[in-house]
C-alpha cells in the first residue's frame, strides 16, 4: 500500500504561507507533495507526520554520527543547558572540548568554535587571508564549502556536454556578487597538473588552496591519496596554506579524519557535522602560528559560538567516538550494506560502483566510480534518480540527488540492513520495469 503524505501535504500548505517553499532551507523541499515534516526519530529511524516510518540514511547530512536522540549525548547538553545559554564570556568547557579536537586531529595545535560548517569554513578562508595577507584562493570543482558568497561557485553544468572545452564558472544562484570571479581559481579535483600550473603562476595572489578530502555533495567521490598528497606538497613549495574542508569527513571516516587516514596535515581545517551528534557547533584547527592571527588583527567571534549545550554535546560525541568502536561499527555497517546491494546489482547485470568512504558512501550506476565533478556530470544517472523514489516511498530514506552520499550512524543494526536490502531489492526491479516501460513508449 502507498504511504499517505496529507498530514505533511497539509502542513505543507500552511506552512508555504510563511514560509519560502514551506521550509526553512532550499535542500529540504521535495516538491509541493513530496515535502516531509519529520514529527520524531531515534536511531537510525524518523517518522513523518503522517507516521510512516524511514530508516534515514541522510541523517541531517552528516551530523547525527550516534544516531538520533542518542541518551548519552542528549543527557550530556541538558547538563550543559544548566550553565546557561549565552553569555557574552567564555565557560570552562571550551578549553575541554579544545582539548579533545586537539588531541584526535594532529593539525588542530589550537581551536576556535563556530555554530556551522559554512562559518568555520568563512573564518578559515579569513584567517588564510590574514595570516598571508592575499586576497586570492583555490576551490576544486565539485567542492561544498558552505552557503557564503566566497565559495557558492560551480562549473557550469549546463553547458558541460564534454571534456574538450573548459565549463564557464557560475554561482550557485542569485546574488552572489560577480566580483568575487576575480579573486578565485577553479581547477578540477584529483587534477595535480592543473593545480600545480595554477600556483607557478599566481601563488604571489593566493593565500589559499581549499580541499574536501570527500566530496561531500558529489556522490563522495574521494580525493585520490596521490593527489591529496600533492595539495599539501605544492601548497608547501609555494608558500600557500592548505585549508583541509572536513566539515562532512570530520570525527566520520576516522578519529582524526581524513587527514589521519591518509597521513596529511593541513596548515587549517574545518570540523562540524559529526563533532556533536547534531547539536550546532564546529570547529577551526590550524598551526599555532597562524591560528594566533585570530585576535591580532584577523577578527573572529559571533553571539551563538561555544554556547553550554552544543559543547557538552560535543564532549561526550568526541569522548564516545574515541573511547569506543562506534566508528568501527559504521564502516562495518556500510561495508555491509554496499556488498548487499552490489549482490542484487550483479544478480541483474547492472553495473554499478561505490565512492568514497564506507561511513558516507556514494552509489553510482557505471562499472568504475567517478574521480571528479565532470566524470558525474557527463554520467547517466536516471537510475539512480528513479530508485531513489521508490526507497523513499517505501520506507527507506537516501537522498534523491545522486551526489549526495548515503551516510550511516552508530545506530544502524542488522534488523535496518535487512529492511534496507529488501527495500532495496524490491525497488531495483520496480525502476528496472519503470525504465523498460518507458523506453518502450519512447521507441513506440
Amino acid at each position: 500500500m502507498a504511504r499517505s503524505l496529507d498530514k505533511s501535504n497539509a502542513h505543507f500548505r500552511r506552512a508555504v504561507r510563511k514560509l519560502p517553499l514551506g521550509v526553512s532551507s532550499n535542500f529540504r523541499y521535495w516538491g509541493d507533495d513530496k515535502t516531509l515534516y519529520v514529527k520524531t526519530s531515534q536511531g537510525a529511524r524518523i517518522w513523518d507526520l503522517d507516521g510512516n516510518e524511514y530508516i534515514d540514511y541522510r541523517l541531517g547530512y552528516g551530523p547525527v554520527i550516534l544516531g538520533h536522540r542518542h541518551p548519552e549525548v542528549d543527557a550530556a547538553a541538558r547538563e550543559g543547558q544548566e550553565v546557561g545559554t549565552v553569555f557574552a564570556m567564555s565557560t570552562e568547557r571550551e578549553v575541554v572540548v579544545a582539548e579533545l579536537v586537539s588531541e584526535m586531529v594532529e593539525a588542530a595545535e589550537l581551536v576556535r568554535f563556530s555554530n556551522s560548517g559554512t562559518e568555520a569554513v568563512m573564518g578559515a578562508l579569513r584567517l588564510a587571508r590574514g595570516a598571508t595577507g592575499r586576497d586570492g584562493y583555490v576551490i576544486l570543482e565539485g567542492s561544498y564549502h558552505g552557503l557564503f558568497d566566497a565559495v557558492m561557485w560551480q562549473a557550469d553544468v549546463e553547458s558541460m556536454t564534454d571534456v574538450s572545452r573548459e565549463p564557464d564558472v557560475l554561482p550557485f544562484g542569485k546574488g552572489v556578487p560577480g566580483l568575487i570571479r576575480d579573486l578565485f581559481w577553479h581547477v578540477p579535483y584529483n587534477d595535480a597538473g592543473r593545480l600545480e600550473d595554477v600556483l607557478k603562476a599566481h601563488s604571489e595572489r593566493i593565500a589559499a588552496v581549499l580541499i574536501e578530502p570527500i566530496l561531500g555533495s558529489c556522490c563522495g567521490i574521494p580525493a585520490t591519496p596521490e593527489f591529496f598528497r600533492a595539495v599539501r606538497e605544492l601548497c608547501t613549495r609555494h608558500d600557500v596554506l592548505m585549508i583541509v574542508d572536513e566539515v562532512k569527513t570530520g570525527f566520520r571516516v576516522a578519529r582524526g579524519g581524513a587527514q589521519q587516514l591518509h597521513g596529511v596535515k593541513a596548515d587549517i581545517c574545518t570540523s562540524a557535522k559529526a563533532m556533536a551528534n547534531g547539536y550546532p557547533i564546529a570547529a577551526i584547527g590550524g598551526r599555532e602560528d597562524i591560528m594566533r592571527h585570530y585576535g591580532r588583527g584577523v577578527t573572529h567571534g559571533g553571539t551563538y559560538t561555544a554556547g553550554a549545550m552544543p559543547l557538552a554535546a560535543a564532549e561526550r560525541t568526541l569522548r564516545i567516538l574515541r573511547d569506543t568502536d562506534a566508528l568501527a561499527r559504521v564502516e562495518e555497517y556500510g561495508r555491509r550494506m554496499q556488498e548487499g546491494m552490489s549482490r542484487i546489482l550483479q544478480a541483474r547485470g547492472i553495473p554499478h560502483s561505490f565512492a568514497g568512504h564506507p561511513s558516507m558512501g556514494g552509489l553510482f550506476f557505471r562499472e568504475t566510480p567517478p574521480r571528479n565533478y565532470r566524470d558525474w556530470k557527463l554520467s547517466d544517472y536516471t537510475f539512480y534518480d528513479t530508485l531513489a523514489q521508490h526507497l523513499i516511498e517505501n520506507g527507506v530514506i537516501c537522498e534523491p540527488d545522486s551526489r549526495e552520499p548515503w551516510f550511516i550512524s552508530a545506530a544502524h543494526d542488522d534488523a535496518c540492513l535487512a529492511t534496507t536490502l529488501a527495500v532495496f531489492e524490491a525497488g531495483v526491479e520496480a525502476t528496472v520495469d519503470e525504465l523498460s516501460r518507458a523506453k518502450a513508449t519512447t521507441h513506440a
